[in-house]
């Protein structure tokens, strides 16, 4: 964490610098990044993918929220990471991942963001995630491997997806 009161905000240059990261625990956030991360949940899970089940639970109070911002504080990509009672120590969860602007290598830089957080900030060997599975193949590409067999969740087809963090360099 920074003494700016940001766990991590960095503008990485390049073609997308008017875009900021962000990793802040819920007590942090302020009320309009909040709504903007409401606002981006809803639009890509009730909106875009239809999905009709409410999106906010209780591990949000509890969860490291990760997510790129443009300069008006738009939330672009989402994500959260978070721990799970009753999982080995050393293992995070990752869910609610999220791009609002598709094509655009936030995805990929969200990941970036996310592992480097669940790794140096949070400790983790090992991230866990259900993935949808139409996503499979990006999470693959991050060194992601499938742990489960499919499931429904939220009438989406899913599968557990595991990473070990401890061969991702510092």
């Amino acid at each position: 964490m920074t003494d700016s009161g940001k766990d991590l905000r960095e503008d990485q240059g390049g073609p997308s610098s008017s875009v900021d990261s962000f990793a802040l625990p819920f007590d942090r956030l302020t009320a309009r990044q909040v709504y903007e991360i409401l606002k981006a949940r809803a639009l890509v899970f009730s909106v875009e993918q239809g999905i009709h089940y409410l999106d906010m639970d209780d591990v949000d109070y509890s969860a490291c929220h990760v997510f790129l911002a443009d300069r008006l504080g738009e939330v672009l990509a989402y994500g959260r990471l978070y721990r799970q009672e009753g999982d080995e120590p050393g293992v995070i969860r990752m869910g609610r991942v999220l791009t609002v602007r598709h094509g655009r290598g936030l995805g990929r830089r969200l990941m970036e963001v996310i592992l480097m957080i669940a790794k140096k900030k949070m400790g983790a060997r090992t991230i866990v995630l259900d993935a949808q599975k139409s996503a499979i193949g990006f999470y693959q590409v991050f060194g992601f491997s499938i742990k489960s067999g499919e499931f429904l969740e939220a009438g989406i087809i899913h599968q557990v997806m595991e990473k070990d963090l401890s061969m991702m360099d510092d």
